[in-house]
């Protein structure tokens, strides 16, 4: 007989942290199976075509590591770029079905490298490639036709098919920014180059490839890292740095109130005024890529403490982070923070935590319901939430509690 997994842990574990315990992910495998006609058939195992650039290092049998080096068949030039194009995808309003058939064209180029030595990808300009921030004209030789498929992955955009390579050539010259050149031949610390980096303005997409493919840190230390483990540590090191500076600042003077939809994602942010912690409520509605057995929506909760200490190390709550750190840090204030992420059936597919971080900046930016009044920023917060479960998680919010018995201390001080 089958085993059943809770929906509630495949709610938390979005297919990358096994915590069932089984090898691999059964609603991502069905996934593939399901989704099979999005993919075009490679028949040639010759590939020629410009990579956006999209290379995906993987985690099994680490240190010996897979590279997957994708290439949209017949596709040039600036064209390229859309197969992989997070930022791009966002602002266009790309849908969800576009956003697959995209990915399901990439093919990927199969090779393997052992993590501990990333010069050798440096040498065959595979690496610099992966940073270049315009598509790369390239061309791979396949040891069999990919079979159509297309691979999911609650972190990483999905993945077209793909086939061991025998041969995988650069034949046009990768664009690196400026900064990027100059830190691969730095001695410095990753931390150290992500931060440099970041404040000199290169996309982070291009710093996650970067760090992914070891283009940086030191020289002795280097590593090729996989890709999903790269995506969560740059938004660490970033929102880290970021809120230790956040934190000496002086709190916003009146709650502040965010809503942003995208992909099914639903995204109700309240800033409270005082001193930086967070909580994010994560709300999945039945019938969404982790909760097809589930009969009602299911609540998990994330939270983090003034100091920067968090209940649970989760990729999508760290994508959250970030973009909350880089908000407070523009306004040179801080706050504490309480997120509702509410999580529909129109999200029948995972693509990758991007549209969380690209979302959540997009929230930011928008002008805010500003209001001293707690009942009235509940009230506005609620009326884009669709379902009970997530009116509950906000009103069960503990920050929010917090903040009320806070509020309602300073108001008996100020009277008395």
């Amino acid at each position: 007989m089958p085993r059943r997994i809770p929906p509630e842990l495949c709610a938390k574990c979005k297919g990358y942290k096994r915590l069932c315990g089984l090898p691999y992910c059964p609603i991502l495998a069905r996934f593939r199976a399901q989704v099979q006609a999005l993919s075009r058939a490679a028949n040639p195992r010759d590939v020629e075509g410009s990579s956006p650039p999209s290379i995906i290092v993987g985690e099994k049998n680490y240190p010996l590591v897979p590279i997957f080096y994708q290439i949209p068949p017949g596709v040039w030039g600036e064209t390229a770029r859309r197969y992989d194009d997070p930022i791009g995808w966002h602002s266009s309003g790309a849908s969800l079905g576009e956003i697959l058939q995209l990915r399901s064209q990439l093919v990927g180029a199969l090779t393997r490298a052992k993590a501990t030595d990333p010069w050798r990808l440096y040498e065959k300009e595979v690496s610099i490639a992966a940073a270049s921030v315009k598509p790369v004209d390239s061309e791979a030789s396949l040891e069999k036709p990919p079979i159509p498929t297309l691979r999911f992955d609650g972190l990483l955009a999905p993945q077209g098919p793909s086939a061991p390579a025998t041969l995988l050539k650069i034949t046009s010259n990768p664009v690196l920014p400026k900064r990027l050149k100059k830190m691969i031949w730095d001695d410095v610390s990753a931390v150290e180059a992500v931060m440099d980096l970041y404040r000199n303005n290169t996309d982070i997409y291009t710093i996650i490839k970067a760090f992914s493919l070891g283009l940086f840190g030191k020289k002795r230390n280097r590593r090729l890292v996989p890709t999903r483990w790269a995506i969560t540590a740059v938004d660490q090191i970033i929102s880290t740095n970021l809120l230790r500076s956040v934190r000496t600042f002086r709190p916003i003077n009146e709650i502040r109130v965010f809503n942003y939809s995208y992909l099914g994602n639903i995204f109700t942010i309240i800033l409270l005024p005082g001193s930086y912690e967070a909580e994010l409520y994560e709300v999945w509605h039945p019938f969404t890529p982790w909760t097809q057995g589930a009969r009602e929506p299911i609540a998990y909760r994330i939270s983090e403490r003034p100091s920067l200490r968090m209940n649970i190390i989760d990729g999508g709550y760290i994508a959250i982070r970030l973009a909350i750190a880089e908000y407070l840090f523009r306004e040179r204030r801080q706050a504490k923070a309480i997120i509702i992420r509410e999580i529909t059936r129109d999200y029948y597919a995972p693509v990758g935590n991007w549209h969380i971080r690209e979302s959540v900046r997009r929230a930011l930016s928008l002008t805010p319901f500003k209001t001293n009044s707690l009942r009235e920023a509940i009230t506005e917060a609620s009326k884009i939430l669709r379902s009970k479960k997530a009116v509950e998680a906000l009103n069960s919010s503990k920050l929010l509690t917090k903040y009320a018995k806070t509020k309602r201390l300073d108001e008996y001080i100020r009277h008395s």
